[in-house]
């Protein structure tokens, strides 16, 4: 009777685990319902643009201004699978998670751990007022003294490799996992960082303006299940 219970109750978890893990569209192809934007510039300029705008069904940074469109609500334990491309001269843009205090450094950048899109160095980890930890930290970070989140500190943690990016124009797939205090990132199939320790475990997520034009075709997040049906074999087992 109690493997029949055990297996009704397996059969139960895992429909629970495929509904958690349903896919959310964070774009719905024709507004930017569901996020926020944040741009210094706005609020002394009246007449400064919106560096964020949907054409063509893509959502475009544009890059000037400089500031984050951001999500409205925050998140935890999920995957984010982001398809872009520079529209025009490849340049610098990011993609940031477990973002929370606005403009926490240079008066713009909100407190985050930023994965880098800059080309040719997409896959960086930058920590904004956060902190993460990977292997080889001196030599991808630099000296430890001089660690940091704030202005003037080591803040560029260099990723595996920069090879994995297509050339300029084409589009790349931007792969974050994001699982309680560990950030794993992928471009398009490679591993290019993982760290440990991260010193947030959930928040919004934010998009750049940062001096290059970059359309988003997909920006799709996935939540991931915190318990297995491993876990469940290993509880019962344990009974």
């Amino acid at each position: 009777m109690k493997s029949y219970l055990f297996a009704g109750g397996l059969i139960l978890l895992m429909i629970q685990c495929q509904q958690q893990n349903k896919e959310i569209s964070l774009f719905d192809g024709h507004s930017l319902k569901g996020w926020h934007a944040d741009v210094p510039e706005q609020d002394t300029n009246s007449l400064a643009r919106d560096p964020f705008v949907v054409r063509n069904g893509m959502l475009v940074s544009l890059g000037t201004p400089g500031g984050h469109l951001i999500t409205d609500s925050s998140y935890a334990d999920y995957s984010l699978d982001v398809e872009y491309r520079f529209a025009g001269e490849p340049g610098n843009c990011g993609v940031l998670v477990y973002a929370s205090t606005p403009r926490f450094l240079y008066g713009m950048f909100p407190k985050s751990i930023e994965v880098q899109m800059m080309h040719e160095n997409a896959g960086d980890f930058w920590c904004i007022g956060e902190d993460i930890t990977v292997p080889d930290m001196v030599e991808r970070r630099g000296p430890q003294e001089e660690w940091g989140g704030t202005e003037g500190k080591k803040r560029r943690i260099l990723n595996l490799t920069d090879d994995s990016e297509r050339p300029a124009g084409a589009w790349n797939h931007l792969h974050i996992e994001c699982l309680g205090h560990a950030i794993k990132v992928w471009v398009n199939g490679d591993l290019v960082n993982s760290g440990t320790n991260c010193t947030a475990d959930h928040g919004q997520i934010a998009l750049q303006a940062e001096g290059s034009e970059v359309e988003f075709r997909k920006v799709v997040l996935t939540p991931i299940t915190a318990l297995s049906p491993d876990n469940a074999f290993a509880d019962e087992a344990a009974d």
